[in-house]
């Protein structure tokens, strides 16, 4: 995680983002430390990357790699705003005994388009990620790649339209992908959980799961009982600053998977 010290919208790389709107920077900043507390408190341990003042998204830090079986895929960023973050976290894998770090070719953001299951490694497309790195990931971690087509501009990342809950147990928002995008999901995973159009509008999609607890914005109020009735704990968490730069939980949030 990397707290917003820097946060502000500026400029506007996604339909979330309206330079217009103030941040308030010191709400933005306890909105984000009670996402990093929470996840203290559900002993999980987080380790932080230090803040760039020119790199104000650089709190959405899901983007910046992707790492599976301790492996760094690290990013290449589609827009010239965030370019620079990438080297960053590079520089930190590299710092902390991570081996085998690979830097990309073809243009990903990290966790924002990329999705781990238990089978396969799901991958967006569409409006950042190139699809060229669908075969740079699948070379690379030897995981097979599932492509994914996002259609609406709301949902620009992988991870604002869909959240792995558990193993191969997944939650999605249908309309945020093509038909046979949808197709596709419905085979593999016959039995996840739909979201609606209001819940995925909350960016109630960009949520984490650590396999029981799942925190989520919480706005998406109509993702609670269904994610209880599958045995899961929703814990509803106010990102409402961090939403005007299109991202919120899971966009805040990296995971090292060992």
């Amino acid at each position: 995680m990397c707290p917003p010290v820097h946060f502000k919208v500026t400029y506007s790389i996604n339909p979330w983002m309206d330079p217009t709107k103030p941040v308030d920077l010191p709400l933005a900043l306890a909105q984000w430390e009670d996402l990093r507390d929470r996840y203290r408190a559900l002993g999980h341990t987080v380790e932080t990357l230090e803040p760039h003042p020119e790199l104000p998204d650089m709190v959405f830090a899901a983007n910046g790699a992707l790492v599976v079986d301790g492996r760094v895929l690290g990013a290449r960023f589609a827009y010239p705003e965030r370019a620079a973050e990438a080297e960053i976290h590079l520089e930190w894998f590299r710092g902390h005994g991570y081996r085998d770090v690979h830097e990309p070719s073809h243009v990903n953001e990290g966790e924002g388009d990329f999705a781990v299951t238990a089978s396969y490694l799901l991958a967006g497309r569409g409006f950042r990620s190139s699809p060229l790195s669908h075969d740079e990931a699948q070379e690379f971690f030897g995981r097979p790649v599932i492509g994914l087509d996002l259609v609406d501009p709301r949902y620009y990342h992988l991870d604002t339209a869909l959240c792995v809950l558990d193993g191969d147990e997944v939650m999605y928002h249908p309309a945020a992908f093509s038909p046979g995008s949808q197709a596709v999901l419905k085979r593999l995973f016959p039995d996840a959980l739909l979201a609606g159009e209001e819940d995925a509008a909350a960016l109630g999609m960009n949520a984490v799961s650590d396999g029981r607890h799942v925190l989520l914005p919480q706005a998406a109020t109509g993702l609670l009982a269904p994610l209880r009735a599958r045995g899961f704990e929703p814990i509803p968490m106010d990102l409402g600053e961090l939403l005007k730069g299109g991202g919120s939980v899971k966009c805040c949030t990296q995971e090292l998977r060992p």
